[in-house]
């Protein structure tokens, strides 16, 4: 019989996470450097690009410049672990900090400290489901137990696996998002406790 886990929390990535629950290979990132003269109001606001950028500096381009690498799904003011959720399809998350250049066109310009939730133009895009990555864990997601159970994102696929440099094989695949436990489906093995406080039902993968 499979034992019912239920986690307090999920974190992502099959790589190993950082202080505030994101994986490194995807997320987050720093946006440092002084921005292109030309953007607008908002630094990266949604629906702008960015390149990919230099060590942890990412500048924002026009998003039909061959240099652009991803786009802004969405724009949050503030630190993530106060903030929004970023979409179910975002590849990796931009923590811009504040920026106040010593002179600027109008004299005052600043970039304050947010975040972006960004999507790769081009493929790999590891917030896709079952692809092993991303700050969201999503139904066709897959995920294994580590210590202190806590589950930990990985591709569902061998092949993305190998490509990825994942080590974990995984045990649970996500079917669904229920708002609480006993709305999950039958043959749910596993209980996970996401950010937006919806419960994840996972079903366990292999002989059980």
């Amino acid at each position: 019989m499979l034992t019912l886990v239920s986690l307090l929390t999920l974190l992502t990535g099959c790589q190993q996470p950082s202080a505030d629950g994101q994986s490194p290979h995807t997320g987050p990132h720093a946006a440092g450097g002084t921005p292109p003269t030309g953007y607008g109001a908002v630094f990266l606001d949604r629906g702008e690009c960015s390149g990919r950028g230099r060590g942890a500096a990412y500048r924002e381009v026009g998003c039909a410049d061959g240099a652009a690498a991803a786009r802004v799904l969405a724009r949050h003011s503030g630190r993530k672990a106060q903030g929004a959720l970023c979409p179910a399809r975002t590849d990796f998350v931009l923590h811009i900090s504040e920026h106040r250049p010593d002179a600027d066109e109008d004299g005052d310009g600043s970039v304050p400290r947010g975040y972006a939730c960004m999507r790769n133009l081009r493929a790999p895009h590891p917030g896709d489901p079952g692809q092993g990555g991303g700050p969201r864990t999503v139904p066709g997601d897959c995920v294994y137990l580590a210590g202190g159970l806590q589950a930990r994102e990985t591709p569902c696929a061998a092949s993305v696996a190998s490509r990825s440099g994942a080590r974990h094989r995984p045990e649970y695949e996500m079917t669904a998002t229920v708002r609480d436990r006993a709305s999950c489906p039958a043959g749910t093995a596993l209980y996970l406790r996401l950010p937006d406080r919806t419960t994840g039902c996972a079903r366990r993968l292999g002989p059980g």
